[in-house]
């Protein structure tokens, strides 16, 4: 039996993309030494709470040797609805699920964004577009660093990042797992197969690799444990006997079926073609999620306002680097900080207040509240406010100047 599994498992290898490949579980085991726990430590103020909507900011690096490669912007777009659609259980498909599992399938309330800012401040789209004389990459990472042809990724604590490039080998994407090595921390999905308009492989035209992989990104393993009727850890996915290609039909049963249901093939977590995965299952949503939690791998994310375009310090760069862009920020200061049930807020430098708009949010990136059209000097009630840390935001057209402000 064991012949006859690697032996399949070789033949599919041979067809690069006829058939769905991850490369994640190989790429996973290879870097398995260079896991770094001190990632698990939690670096918000918070834990998540039940059903709130987590969202994660995304940065889409395209590495393009020439035209094909290079994307659309609309193509990445389309990319970040299936991810909503899906980790939101609100993809049209659904309705496909069997009614045997229908029980099952579940909304992670996650959701994803284009960032708005860039680690330095700026205000961005999310969206990195860099020429590499490299035409094609494999599963070793070398898309990630601008040293070997890819491109150096966003702060992976505070950003999902998802190289799109040509990959040679026959995986058409692959990711880390949470804890991975902080550089190499992301996803990696093969150019023709991201997002579901464009020029896309015909089996993989729907968005679902990224979904497959992002999930991996959330801790998920394939839905047959990667070995023979194997065990993914999730308790409401049935035991399969091996991955499945293609599209089966319902129910599929194998030797190592535990009812006539057969399996999940329809789960993101199988191999099936992107038209016949359409379910998370609770189990997966609560995996996931966990990944959020205080002292949990991803909790960092809690403490990312990078979805929030007011947040931004400054106007866009232009997609052209090569030009330096100058922009110099209006300038506040709060007192008393730390403050009790009042803060006062003064321009400095000549910067005037009046009329301009106050946004203050928590420091998991949520808006407490807005006050508008402020006057020369500003003496605001914050009593309603619990002990904590806070981020107090001017806007001032393009310009944002943002301040922290802890709550006694």
């Amino acid at each position: 039996m064991r012949f006859i599994f690697l032996f399949t498992f070789l033949v599919t290898t041979v067809f690069a993309f006829a058939q769905r490949n991850c490369g994640s579980t190989l790429y996973n085991s290879r870097f398995a030494n260079e896991m770094v726990t001190q990632q698990n430590n939690s670096t918000s103020s918070r834990d998540t709470i039940v059903d709130e909507i987590l969202t994660i900011p995304v940065v889409v690096h395209v590495l393009y040797n020439n035209n094909a490669q290079n994307i659309s912007d609309a193509q990445i777009r389309s990319q970040i609805d299936v991810l909503n659609e899906d980790f939101r259980g609100m993809n049209a498909d659904g309705s496909n699920t069997p009614d045997a599992f229908k029980a099952h399938a579940a909304d992670a309330k996650i959701m994803f964004c284009l960032a708005q800012i860039n680690p330095e401040g700026y205000a961005a789209k999310g969206i990195v577009r860099k020429y590499t004389s490299t035409t094609t990459f494999e599963v070793n990472d070398a898309m990630k660093f601008n040293a070997a042809g890819g491109d150096n990724a966003w702060n992976p604590k505070k950003y999902l990042n998802i190289w799109v490039c040509n990959m040679g080998s026959n995986a058409i994407g692959y990711a880390s797992q949470p804890g991975a090595q902080i550089d190499r921390d992301g996803v990696v999905i093969q150019y023709n197969a991201f997002g579901r308009i464009g020029s896309l492989m015909s089996n993989f035209n729907k968005g679902r690799t990224a979904t497959h992989e992002v999930a991996h990104w959330l801790g998920l393993r394939h839905i047959w444990g990667d070995n023979e009727c194997g065990n993914d850890g999730i308790n409401d996915t049935p035991q399969q006997s091996f991955y499945n290609n293609n599209c089966p039909s319902f129910p599929s049963v194998s030797s190592c079926s535990v009812d006539a249901n057969g399996d999940m093939f329809m789960n993101f977590m199988d191999y099936t073609n992107d038209a016949c995965m359409n379910m998370f299952t609770h189990g997966q949503k609560t995996k996931m999620r966990g990944q959020f939690a205080i002292n949990g791998p991803r909790n960092s994310f809690m403490n990312s306002f990078a979805c929030d375009s007011s947040m931004a310090t400054a106007a866009p760069l232009p997609d052209d680097t090569s030009v330096t862009v100058k922009t110099i920020a209006p300038s506040f200061n709060i007192y008393p900080n730390p403050a009790n049930n009042e803060m006062n807020v003064v321009g400095l430098n000549g910067f005037d207040l009046k009329g301009q708009l106050l946004k203050v949010y928590s420091a998991s990136g949520i808006l407490q509240f807005t006050k508008s059209n402020l006057s020369s000097s500003e003496k605001i009630n914050i009593s309603h406010l619990n002990s904590g840390v806070y981020f107090v935001a001017i806007i001032s057209g393009k310009d944002r100047k943002i301040v922290k402000l802890i709550k006694q």
